[in-house]
């Protein structure tokens, strides 16, 4: 989903617009398969059971798996789909929540540095943590940013707005010979 275009200033264009990366549903999917497969043994165990009281216990197995999925996996799921991290000309915006929505807009002419860190789980990922220091802040730490390493040069870009830094991977400087 697109960044809504009734949201942007006039002349702004959205850069950079992504989620935080997948592998924070790593855990509510193992989660969701844990929950699902201890709820089909349970419910097997139970069904030799008199007929009041089996009853009883496979609605109880079906409110306490339901009950955990929605905890486990369907509230990470919609907190991972509700977190935007956006890139404009103008600004960095990011947006996270679903009942209770927080945003931050930090205008490039205020950054003062970029910084990206990545381990090396993050580095099979393909993303990492973005830290972003601005004029009048503490510096802001965003983590699982995909292709932190791209969104950092973008973000350096923008801020400096330097069409012959390293972005591609060539060297088109009018001073210095192509590659």
């Amino acid at each position: 989903m697109a960044y809504p275009e009734d949201l942007l200033s006039q002349n702004e264009q959205v850069v950079v617009h992504s989620h935080p990366h997948f592998k924070m549903l790593i855990w509510p999917v193992f989660w969701l398969i844990v929950t699902v497969g201890l709820g089909v043994w349970l419910y097997t165990l139970v069904d030799g059971v008199t007929a009041g009281w089996g009853r009883i216990a496979e609605i109880a197995i079906g409110v306490v798996a339901l009950v955990l999925v929605c905890w486990l996996f369907i509230a990470p799921l919609i907190r991972w789909r509700t977190t935007h991290f956006i890139v404009t000309t103008d600004r960095l915006i990011t947006r996270e929540g679903v009942l209770k929505r927080v945003g931050i807009d930090i205008p490039m002419s205020r950054i003062n540095s970029v910084q990206f860190e990545h381990g090396l789980v993050d580095r099979i990922f393909g993303c990492g943590t973005l830290v972003i220091e601005s004029a009048s802040h503490e510096p802001l730490r965003f983590d699982d940013i995909p292709h932190v390493e791209r969104v950092h040069t973008v973000i350096y870009r923008e801020v400096n707005d330097n069409p012959y830094d390293d972005f591609n991977g060539e060297d088109t400087h009018p001073y210095r010979g192509r590659r």
